[in-house]
């Protein structure tokens, strides 16, 4: 039986999401009382979210179905400085045009997890940049800056390693504590903001707002973190050996990110099943108790759970459709990763390894060549073995597409087009 009376917070322990809370019973009650108000900041480093962000906005979403109003912060404010947290040396800082192209590819994967509008419970976004940017170096000094020591400050884990190590902790990262805290402060006032959400790296950052909401109005305000999350072997969460597991489809296909889910160890799906997706606790319950080959049917319903909340239940049911057709039946399919290249490439012979390149299995053809040495490529479910082999028309199918395959898990379409 949960510790909890509120549905949030219920649902939240349920399903493995908590690891810190500021004041439980408080929280607890504010959340029970009808209409809470939460928010997560995500800064705009990057075109697009990926899954490593994605328990944060599951937190949203189940916010929002226990009839709380969620809050998305883009921090195109706190951006021109860049988080610290668990970072041994300073972000690379972006230009003005970089932080404006990012925050709108951000801002497209939150619209299928969230309901966005006007009313007590429907989500809204907003942009820290629209205060911090009017805020004043001494008006930020005396409101804000009296209300933080250096002796607090300087025990955070980042600041504290940084200066054991003799490591540079430049002025401008020293302020991000305090940006974020009236952020805090700033959505407090603005919308009644009395929780905020994040990863348990940010603690300290999110201890901070709730004590400045203290000393500044009087207030109260709660704070609750959720474990960083990792794979069963130790691994960052929506990190691939191709790169970061992208949520904008334009970054990561419907069928790639089905793959990703599918190929989730064994030992990780029941939790990813809590976390990951909407199914209810007795299906997830039924399903994690499969074992030995069964247990690849939980993992076709993570997958398709998954990918549902995301690109919707079409992409889910082409993708699973794909994957059987590769998988069962060794043929090509559209669902798959394309990639278009002019025909004359192969009326002149196209290098296998550059080949692999340009449907993005490998970085370079020498990785590529390495690839084929290992006896891991296959055209058209046929192993290739010649480093200098090329394709021709006669390679291409009724489709006039090919299909590469690296290892047994990743496929593409190479097609004339």
């Amino acid at each position: 039986m949960s510790q909890y009376r509120s549905d949030f917070l219920s649902a939240l322990e349920s399903r493995g999401f908590i690891k810190h809370v500021t004041h439980p019973a408080e929280l607890d009650a504010y959340c029970a009382s009808g209409n809470p108000v939460a928010y997560i900041g995500y800064d705009a480093t990057a075109d697009s979210l990926h899954v490593g962000h994605l328990v944060q906005i599951m937190m949203l979403r189940h916010l929002q179905r226990c009839g709380g109003k969620p809050i998305v912060l883009i921090g195109g404010g706190t951006t021109k400085v860049g988080d610290p947290t668990d970072k041994e040396k300073q972000r690379p800082l972006l230009t003005d045009e970089q932080i404006a192209a990012n925050m709108e590819g951000i801002k497209k994967a939150f619209q299928p997890f969230l309901k966005f509008g006007d009313g007590p419970s429907d989500a809204i976004m907003v942009n820290n940049d629209d205060w911090l940017g009017q805020l004043g170096y001494l008006k930020l000094l005396r409101e804000v800056g009296v209300h933080f020591t250096i002796n607090t400050m300087t025990k955070q884990e980042t600041v504290a390693r940084r200066l054991t190590n003799e490591q540079p902790y430049t002025f401008l990262e020293f302020n991000y504590l305090i940006m974020q805290s009236y952020d805090f402060l700033e959505l407090f006032r603005r919308h009644g903001c009395r929780l905020q959400l994040g990863g348990s790296d940010q603690w300290g950052n999110i201890v901070g707002g709730v004590d400045l909401i203290h000393k500044a109005e009087g207030g109260d305000a709660y704070g609750l973190t959720t474990n960083l999350i990792t794979t069963a072997s130790g691994s960052k969460m929506g990190k691939t050996a191709g790169g970061a597991v992208w949520l904008n489809a334009d970054r990561k296909s419907p069928y790639e990110y089905w793959q990703f889910w599918r190929n989730t160890e064994d030992a990780d799906v029941g939790r990813f099943l809590r976390l990951f997706t909407d199914l209810s606790m007795p299906e997830i319950e039924e399903l994690e108790a499969l074992e030995g080959a069964e247990i690849n049917q939980a993992k076709v319903a993570l997958a398709n759970a998954a990918t549902t909340l995301l690109h919707g239940e079409e992409a889910a049911r082409e993708s699973e459709r794909a994957a059987s057709a590769v998988f069962g039946e060794g043929s090509t399919d559209e669902a798959l990763p394309t990639a278009n290249v002019d025909a004359s490439e192969f009326d002149s012979g196209l290098l296998v390894a550059a080949a692999f390149t340009l449907a993005g299995l490998t970085k370079s053809n020498g990785e590529a060549r390495r690839l084929i040495k290992q006896g891991a490529a296959r055209i058209n479910d046929e192993k290739v073995s010649d480093e200098n082999a090329t394709l021709t028309r006669s390679d291409l199918g009724d489709g006039d597409a090919v299909k590469l395959s690296a290892g047994k898990k990743r496929h593409a379409l190479l097609k004339v087009g």
